[in-house]
């Protein structure tokens, strides 16, 4: 697939929304999970972009990470983190983000309840994983597996996950970022289905008339 460079640039933009939601972080006593608002731009990113640049945003900001820049959490970075409590989650954000696009896509132009629907059950695989990876690093009951990785974070992250759905769902947004018109186009078709002059339109075309009519030439 021939990526154009808005694409790319859109992905970007969304790997470095998403670092800066990795900034914004609170550890919890109860967890080695610190709080962030990573999961909000993972799932905006899905909805806004689509599943497969969403994913690709994820990606870039892992590669990021991975190779020096200090864009996890608590401003952490390396490959060491992967394997360290967090990892399962970078992971799963690759496919939340995918998740969410997917689901997005199938209804065009987008509204406010499937972008919910979608960007809640994006939220599955990254908890997925996350508890995975979780797993792997404490290798504990999955009581405690939920107690550390789900109980804290579910109820913010639905509501990020919904604010994100709020945030897509705005079609001036997506044309922004995306490309198109970010204005009403002089002409429109109403829920009628007849076509709607805009005002401006309609005076040009009456100005363009009394002169062409006019004796002086």
């Amino acid at each position: 697939m021939k990526l154009k460079p808005r694409e790319i640039t859109s992905s970007a933009v969304f790997a470095v929304l998403t670092a800066i939601g990795a900034w914004i972080s609170m550890p919890l006593p109860i967890t080695p999970v610190p709080f962030t608002l990573q999961v909000f731009f993972v799932v905006l990113s899905g909805a806004v972009l689509g599943g497969m640049m969403g994913a690709l945003a994820q990606m870039i900001y892992v590669l990021l990470g991975l190779i020096g820049f200090p864009v996890f959490a608590g401003g952490e970075s390396g490959p060491g983190v992967l394997i360290g409590p967090t990892g399962g989650y970078l992971v799963g954000f690759v496919l939340g983000a995918y998740v969410t696009g997917r689901i997005a896509q199938k209804l065009r132009p987008p509204r406010l309840v499937w972008m919910a629907f979608a960007t809640v059950l994006g939220l599955i695989p990254i908890y997925t994983l996350g508890e995975i990876g979780l797993w792997i690093w404490v290798r504990s009951s999955f009581s405690a597996l939920v107690m550390a990785g789900v109980i804290p974070f579910l109820s913010g992250d639905i509501v990020k996950a919904l604010l994100a759905a709020f945030v897509a769902s705005r079609i001036h947004l997506r044309q922004l970022i995306l490309g198109g018109p970010t204005k009403a186009s002089p002409q429109s078709v109403t829920a009628t289905g007849r076509e709607q002059v805009h005002p401006n339109t309609r005076i040009t075309e009456l100005s363009q008339t009394a002169f062409s009519s006019s004796p002086i030439s």
